[in-house]
């Protein structure tokens, strides 16, 4: 039932403020809902009486509340779906919409950037376009006359963007979070106006994890600036930053790499021998269901060295969460590490020799020996 509200919370907000639904509501919606009024009905729990009732248990009711019982080895107990500040998806509530053998979100952002890799034709114009999307979750006109812009590029990925919807809108002004370039919202929905922007603990960005105290980016002419779906925010856009710095430690020391095509931020590593490695770069904030993730079907390499943020792994319980949560015969073959560690992790890999200098050429993404328009 969690992953179903999920799911449903998830699509909802994509096409409409979670404080604006009417009747009749979309079916999905319907169905979480009544599925919700039964299972309390059945246990004596008081049932929602709408959607924006329940809407509100999904602000305010964690995973671990008893109407759930999420396992707390998925999911940590005091993880909401909706955002108490920002009244919209969690990372959480994407991560367990994504869940399962349907994939959800991040199954549609794998489609997506099929679709794209396809309508580029070259592993090189699709090098380039996912780099755009990935620096890119927000475009302005302006953007269109700077130096570096790609008539070219844009052609190929603007369908991916969409005008910026009325619910990341705060009195017709819309917010961008400094550090991860991702939209923000204040509690309450009000800005000072006219003033310098406004900082502190009472916002909330995308990306969650942002430290405070710089000033929000306000863009006042929103109608003049469009968005990139949310599954590629989420989970391309907002990875990014550690995509980069794997990356460059790689390319200091000489390893050789290729992107995994059909995944969002994979790459194979040339080993000498008959073994084969990969490293996948993720940022989730539940490693129990990153663990689910990776071991859903069987890994495609022999060693994978799951790449998180160091802020991620130095959080408590988080490396024992997703070790305690793989099967045995998987606890060898994936590596949970960070950027900084990765060199050294791939130093410690029995019986294995990363070949220096070595780097293939047949699939799209960032190649070595080439230089990355993000770098």
């Amino acid at each position: 039932m969690f992953r179903e509200l999920a799911r449903a919370v998830a699509a909802l907000a994509e096409v409409r403020g979670l404080r604006s639904f009417t009747l009749p509501y979309p079916s999905l919606a319907q169905r979480a809902l009544d599925r919700t009024v039964t299972h309390c009905l059945d246990i004596g729990e008081t049932p929602p009486r709408s959607l924006p009732e329940l809407w509100e248990w999904c602000r305010s009711r964690p995973a671990g509340d008893p109407l759930f019982e999420v396992p707390a080895s998925l999911v940590t107990p005091d993880a909401t779906l909706v955002h108490p500040v920002g009244l919209m998806p969690t990372r959480t509530c994407l991560e367990v919409a994504s869940h399962g053998s349907a994939g959800g979100v991040a199954a549609d952002a794998r489609t997506l950037l099929g679709e794209l890799e396809a309508r580029c034709g070259t592993a090189e114009w699709y090098r380039r376009s996912r780099n755009f999307l990935a620096r890119h979750p927000v475009v302005l006109q302006q953007d269109r006359f700077g130096t570096g812009w790609s008539k070219a590029v844009w052609s190929r990925v603007k369908e991916l963007y969409r005008p910026l919807p009325e619910s990341l809108l705060v009195e017709d002004v819309f917010l961008r979070c400094p550090s991860c370039g991702l939209p923000a919202l204040p509690r309450g929905r009000t800005i000072p106006v006219p003033g310098p922007p406004v900082t502190g603990s009472g916002f909330w960005c995308e990306g969650e994890e942002c430290p405070h105290g710089e000033p929000l980016g306000l863009i006042r002419d929103p109608d003049h600036a469009w968005v990139l779906r949310r599954s590629l925010r989420a989970f391309l856009a907002l990875p990014h930053g550690v995509e980069e710095a794997v990356l460059n430690q790689l390319d200091r020391a000489g390893i050789g790499y290729e992107a995994v095509s059909g995944h969002l931020c994979a790459y194979r590593l040339p080993v000498a021998g008959s073994e084969t490695a990969s490293v996948q770069v993720y940022d989730r904030l539940q490693p129990g269901l990153l663990a689910a993730h990776l071991t859903a079907g069987a890994p495609s390499a022999d060693r994978t060295f799951v790449v998180v943020p160091s802020r991620l792994a130095r959080r408590d319980g988080y490396r024992a969460t997703f070790t305690a949560a793989l099967p045995t015969p998987f606890r060898e073959r994936l590596v949970l590490t960070t950027p900084a560690e990765l060199l050294h992790r791939l130093g410690e890999a029995p019986a294995n020799r990363y070949d220096a200098g070595v780097a293939h050429h047949r699939d799209p993404g960032v190649l070595r020996g080439e230089k990355r328009d993000d770098a």
